[in-house]
């Protein structure tokens, strides 16, 4: 039977994007951004604290990370679950040797189900980030406006309730999002998220609720995905986060000011044999003049400001 010809149809495209969310830039040709004390370099530690439910739905798609065996998948949930335990610890621990200070990603049914993780990230003075509720409710076209606003705004209410803090940004499980997420996301109070994977500084997207941040989060050198995906070793990855440092660095020198990201997973990171790879490679970029180490949110204002 042949195609119909609406098969071909897509009343979206275009010359361009296919989304008006932002305009179209040269990271090279923008004007030079300044960081705080003249900061070369932003460095941004963003590490997600994630509970993968035993019952997860496979539809319509399972988040990177997801349970993969027959149901009761204990051999996988309880691997995750470390992160929990003791991952997130042992993570929170080598920041404080190195006095720095990062962002934590928690899905929000941590608050409820370990109030202790929320508790000891506060204290470490580090940032609360919204990472939806849990792995198994990941945000898609598929849902109703009102399932997913109920979903973000509980998300929001347990974070913010645990930590105390404001929590403005925002990283959907599995960086996923439906076509209304970013005017949801705004409309709870959400100032900033890490979802889109596109710019090694934030930009401006724009949604019917104000303006939402997109802040950078490199995905080829996210702890998970050098481990899982690309099946890399560990001084692999720690070579790949220098690499990338390195040429952030050096084109600081001519157009400004540089965010670098280090995605890391409190399972995946925070095991033993992980964990001094991760120092590693914090001491490598902490060795150069000029970087400035802060969680997302401040850098996001920091830019915010000279807008």
């Amino acid at each position: 039977m042949p195609m119909p010809d609406s098969y071909l149809d897509y009343p979206a495209r275009r010359y361009g994007m296919d989304h008006d969310r932002y305009d179209w830039s040269d990271m090279f040709q923008r004007q030079p951004i300044r960081w705080p004390g003249g900061a070369r370099i932003a460095l941004s530690i963003v590490t997600h604290v994630q509970h993968f439910p035993l019952d997860m739905p496979a539809k319509p798609f399972k988040a990177p990370g997801a349970l993969s065996m027959p149901y009761p998948d204990f051999r996988y949930f309880t691997n995750r679950d470390y992160g929990n335990r003791l991952g997130v610890f042992r993570i929170l621990r080598l920041l404080s040797d190195m006095g720095l200070r990062g962002s934590f990603a928690i899905n929000g049914c941590i608050a409820a189900r370990y109030p202790a993780v929320v508790r000891a990230v506060v204290e470490g003075g580090h940032e609360v980030v919204a990472h939806g509720l849990d792995m198994g409710k990941v945000h898609h076209s598929g849902l109703t406006e009102a399932d997913e606003d109920a979903i973000i705004a509980q998300a929001l209410r347990l974070l913010r309730a645990g930590s105390g803090q404001a929590v403005e940004g925002w990283l959907s499980p599995g960086r996923a999002q439906g076509f209304n997420t970013p005017e949801l996301l705004a409309r709870n109070g959400v100032r900033w998220c890490l979802d889109w994977a596109n710019d090694d500084l934030p930009y401006e997207m724009r949604t019917a609720q104000g303006p939402l941040l997109a802040m950078p989060l490199a995905y080829e050198t996210d702890d998970r995905v050098v481990a899982s995906e690309y099946f890399h070793s560990e001084p692999e990855w720690v070579q790949q986060v220098k690499d990338r440092f390195d040429v952030l660095y050096r084109e600081s020198a001519e157009y400004g000011g540089r965010v670098m990201s280090v995605p890391l997973h409190s399972w995946v990171s925070g095991m033993p044999y992980r964990v001094e790879y991760l120092r590693e490679a914090l001491g490598y970029m902490l060795a150069h003049d000029g970087v400035w180490t802060a969680p997302a949110g401040e850098i996001a204002t920091a830019f915010a400001g000279q807008e």
